[in-house]
């Protein structure tokens, strides 16, 4: 039979790993049963609570059950590609440990690919329901201004849970960049993907990772990563400027000359110098952005370290 992995990345996870368990097994008996083979392959994204020991457990009574710990804390991301690297199934889901990628979803993804020549299935939230509206307000905003900037569309609401062609996999997995943004690099490698739409499931145990701070600087890894439009935009500022400066200071001569009219104002001039140096701050802060990433990439340091397998039992 052919195998599907299912790639789930936890840190912090102890109270919800056994529900997700638990849900995956019933939907694997119920929709998969002499259809396809399992594997759950969990990668402990160094947890600081009991998450390891939970994994382990379930290794223990479930051979099915394959896991890689980290040294430290490298992030979803990382956490991702680790568990690409280390899946053998023929298809390979990405799914978060909080039950708030429905597994019940599956099966239809899997009969997408199976019966209808796609090659990958997506997930997308239409609704946003149990995320505070600031939040939700300001990712609405986030795609709206990707799309516009990038190449690539970024699909509103769209999550992380998939389920892919072992061809898709290998193509992402080729793609050993740093600055890792995953929805990215999902549209950027292609293939045909068919979009499953659902309403937002809250997470069945614990708290979220992701602060406002931590997406709002995952935005920006987004833009950077997949646009160069900030750079564009920050040199035609700078063209706009040099142009008004210049009109002005014509303005100044001609009003000077003809009207005697005598230059004085420097509160109004201490408030354009303002500006405009807030403007250069905001134009080199875009610039040190790329910058950054091409410091980070061209070290070559690893995307993760992994401390042990189940491999090392």
């Amino acid at each position: 039979m052919e195998k599907i992995s299912v790639v789930v990345s936890c840190y912090n996870e102890e109270k919800a790993l056994p529900l997700f368990y638990e849900e995956m097994e019933r939907v694997r008996k119920q929709d998969f049963e002499n259809i396809a083979e399992f594997e759950y392959i969990f990668i402990n994204d160094g947890s600081k609570d009991k998450t390891l020991e939970i994994i382990k457990g379930l290794r223990e009574k479930d051979s099915k059950v394959r896991y890689v710990s980290f040294s430290r804390n490298f992030g979803k991301e990382a956490a991702m590609l680790a568990g690409l690297d280390a899946s053998v199934g023929d298809y390979v889901a990405v799914m978060d440990a909080d039950l708030q990628d429905p597994p019940a979803l599956l099966r239809q993804m899997y009969d997408a690919i199976k019966n209808e020549n796609y090659d990958a299935v997506g997930t997308r939230r239409v609704t946003r329901k149990g995320e505070p509206p600031i939040r939700s307000f300001f990712a609405r905003i986030f795609y709206k201004i990707i799309n516009k900037m990038s190449d690539i569309e970024m699909v509103d609401g769209a999550r992380d849970y998939r389920l892919m062609k072992r061809q898709v996999v290998d193509s992402i997995i080729s793609l050993r960049e740093y600055n890792r943004y995953s929805k990215g690099l999902f549209s950027f490698v292609g293939y045909n993907t068919k979009w499953i739409e659902y309403e937002n499931v809250e997470r069945v145990a614990g708290e979220t990772k992701w602060s406002f701070w931590k997406l709002f600087k995952y935005a920006i890894e987004g833009i950077t990563a997949f646009s160069t439009t900030p750079l564009i935009i920050s040199s035609v500022i700078g063209i706009v400027f040099c142009i008004v400066a210049f009109l002005a200071i014509i303005l100044i001569i001609i009003k000077t000359l003809v009207f005697g009219d005598p230059t004085s104002g420097w509160p109004s001039l201490a408030c354009i110098i303002v500006f405009v140096s807030g403007v250069q701050l905001f134009s080199i802060g875009i610039i040190g952005q790329y910058l950054s990433k091409t410091y980070l990439e061209v070290k070559k340091r690893p995307i993760y370290i992994i401390k042990e397998t189940e491999k090392e039992e």
